[in-house]
């Protein structure tokens, strides 16, 4: 039984669909604030206009098509229908071409100007299960719906051209900077990425398990979900400011956050009121996004910052939270954590001046490249 043309059928198994959901209903405040930020930098807007007439999307399409097999009714049944099934629940009425692949590297991800294309890769296919597989669906499905595809490409081609041009001075500062810029922003919607794809396969346990088998292989049997996340625990609060800055330069190259970041992250939200109520039926409809405030999407990504400031145990994240919250002795505070003096002078101390290394329950961690 269907509810609108172009669904032939309902998911395989029961799940919550959700008719109408706007992005704006799982996209990370990290997201929509690092978008702002991006269409903000001086050049960008004549890059991105001069870029999507001139980014050759016919020889994109074509070049997937002749390399790779396309999933359909006769080639990869088993994805297309997970494919229709995702769509189907985030009500994304015009289903997206998918591609299978020829790379033992597990990756996935969703390019396109005018219309998004899913491609995933013959390691990702064979390393995960069924219900991991499709949490990844639904990922893409997100970044489609979300219209992730336009930027995603745009990064692609940039990165290869700075790779073209790395020997003019000047022309390769001026598009890392787009590239840098870029890559922050799609670290952060990969966030949102990933709650798309739990609202898709409605199995948290499912999800874990595909960012635990896409950091170490297919070996679950050695591998425990808590033991994970605790590693996303001690990978924010462990060090002094040394660390948080090198924390920083490992993921500036990267396109994704760290895997057991993405883990962290998406438990908290599934743990969250946020998601309740979107399993319950109350979230933003598309229909609604023309009215929608952007001075309240400003708030509310302010607000994510500053209760992540607040409730971080990053060591720099905690000078921030002093800094703002007006700490004296700043200077001695900034030398200690550097230097790692102080650390355990006293009980109360040891994690304020040290950037000791207990671990909370807040903790975030990282990802892989799966997009």
């Amino acid at each position: 039984m269907t509810e609108k043309t172009g669904f032939e059928k309902a998911p395989a198994r029961d799940r919550r669909r959700f008719p109408g959901i706007s992005s704006r209903a799982y996209e990370h405040p990290s997201d929509r604030s690092a978008l702002v930020a991006l269409r903000k930098l001086s050049g960008f807007d004549t890059v991105f206009k001069t870029l999507s007439g001139l980014l050759p999307e016919r020889s994109l399409r074509l070049l997937f098509l002749s390399e790779s097999v396309r999933v359909g009714e006769t080639q990869f049944p088993h994805l297309h229908t997970m494919l229709r099934d995702a769509c189907y629940i985030l009500d994304l009425e015009k289903v997206p071409q998918m591609y299978v692949q020829q790379d033992p590297k597990p990756n996935a991800m969703c390019i396109g100007l005018d219309e998004p294309i899913i491609v995933v890769t013959t390691g990702l296919v064979e390393l995960l299960d069924e219900e991991e597989m499709r949490a990844v669906v639904g990922h893409e499905v997100g970044h489609a719906l979300s219209g992730h595809a336009v930027y995603r490409t745009i990064l692609l081609f940039l990165t290869g051209l700075a790779l073209k041009v790395a020997w003019i001075p000047l022309g390769n500062v001026a598009i890392m900077a787009l590239v840098t810029a870029l890559r922050e922003w799609f670290r952060k919607s990969e966030l949102s990425a990933d709650r798309a794809g739990l609202l898709a396969g409605q199995d948290l346990r499912a999800s874990m398990r595909g960012l635990m088998k896409i950091a170490g292989g297919n070996h679950l049997h050695e591998m425990n979900v808590d033991a994970f996340l605790a590693q996303a625990e001690e990978y924010e609060s462990s060090g002094d400011l040394r660390d948080s800055v090198l924390k920083i330069l490992n993921v500036l190259p990267r396109t994704h956050p760290f895997t057991t970041v993405r883990a962290a992250e998406l438990k908290k939200w599934a743990e969250s009121r946020d998601y309740q109520r979107i399993m319950d039926g109350h979230y933003p409809r598309r229909d609604e996004d023309k009215d929608a405030s952007v001075s309240d999407s400003f708030r509310q990504s302010a607000t994510h910052y500053a209760d992540a400031v607040r409730t971080s145990k990053d060591p720099l994240m905690k000078l921030v939270g002093d800094i703002a919250g007006g700490t004296a002795d700043l200077g001695g505070k900034l030398r200690d954590k550097f230097t790692g003096a102080g650390a355990g002078a006293s009980a109360g101390g040891g994690a304020g001046a040290g950037g000791g290394t207990a671990a909370g329950p807040e903790g975030k961690g990282g990802a892989t490249d799966q997009g």
